[in-house]
């Protein structure tokens, strides 16, 4: 469905006609004002028309009715294609999802389609209302404005990973803890991270194209604030590869710590089967229904033969204690 239609001209929002041919045709003959229609989850009835209007390509057309795209920048004759993927972190299960936005760029109009619960498209185009300075600038400065927001929230969201993967350490190394749980949430985790890094990665090489070399539709001087946007970029993503590096280092320090564990808790069950091993030979020996058997008619041969073995069990466990077994 179609959230919003405005013309803009002069960077201010201008009443216009209802209907959004019109009001494109309006557009187009003034020469210094645009059309920006925003569209949510649109069924292919609904955008038939839209693309039909503005001329759109039917492959990006195909590409915002599915959704499920990669982050990519496509040049057609009569439009630019944007594809970017607002990542959204909830804290109460801790869990990053993505949505999905794409911006269609061409001559007087902006076309927004946005696939998920949350966009910024809204704050964004308020944003831009209260800053006619850079509106005026056109289309290129909605693109810019909704680059600028999608990668500024990448950064947020980098910042609460961060926390979450303090508290991981501080659970995984903690004394006592449950590790098949650490385990799980280090597995759950790695998954956000990558989830994330499917998000802000692909969308380097677009913003460097933006960044670095004229692309048709857009603002000829526009370079340095999209090379403004790409460094933000830039360090999201050096700064989530950290992150999955040291989850990497985590889980492997998590896997050894299980190791230690184990083998202490085998050098714990050696040392008690050692020890209870002593008094089982002995008393076997002694179970035995053999007439001639030393100390057999001896009087003080049963508590001799206990203290014997509880004496060396004890010898056994100081030795056990003294090199750290129990």
């Amino acid at each position: 469905m179609i959230v919003d239609c405005a013309i803009y001209r002069g960077g201010r929002r201008t009443e216009g006609p209802a209907d959004f041919s019109d009001a494109l045709a309006e557009a187009r003959a003034t020469g210094d004002a645009f059309l920006w229609i925003g569209l949510y989850e649109p069924t292919e009835k609904e955008f038939d028309h839209v693309s039909a209007e503005f001329g759109l390509h039917p492959l990006a057309v195909e590409d915002a009715l599915n959704a499920h795209q990669r982050p990519k920048l496509e040049v057609y004759d009569d439009s630019l294609f944007m594809v970017l993927k607002p990542v959204v972190y909830e804290p109460e299960s801790d869990a990053v999802t993505t949505d999905e936005l794409m911006v269609f760029i061409g001559d007087s109009f902006v076309v927004t389609v946005r696939h998920g619960k949350s966009s910024p498209l809204h704050a964004v185009r308020l944003r831009l209302e209260a800053e006619p300075e850079v509106l005026k600038h056109g289309p290129t400065a909605v693109l810019y404005a909704i680059s600028d927001a999608v990668v500024d929230h990448y950064i947020d969201v980098v910042g609460e990973l961060q926390a979450d993967l303090e508290e991981l350490e501080t659970e995984v190394f903690a004394p006592v803890g449950d590790a098949r749980n650490s385990a799980v949430r280090i597995y759950t985790f790695k998954r956000q991270v990558l989830e994330f890094r499917r998000a802000a990665g692909p969308l380097a090489a677009p913003m460097a194209r933006l960044a670095s070399a004229a692309v048709p539709f857009v603002h000829e001087h526009s370079q340095p604030f999209f090379r403004d946007v790409n460094d933000h970029l830039t360090r999201a993503n050096e700064q989530v590869e950290g992150l999955d590096r040291l989850l990497s280092d985590v889980l492997a320090a998590h896997l050894a710590q299980m190791g230690v564990r184990q083998n202490d808790d085998v050098r714990k069950i050696s040392a008690w089967a050692a020890m209870i091993a002593v008094p089982t030979m002995v008393a076997g020996i002694y179970g035995m229904n053999f007439e001639h058997m030393p100390e057999l008619r001896w009087v003080w041969a049963y508590p001799a033969v206990v203290a014997l073995m509880a004496g060396v069990v004890y010898g056994l466990f100081r030795q056990f204690k003294r090199r750290g077994w129990l």
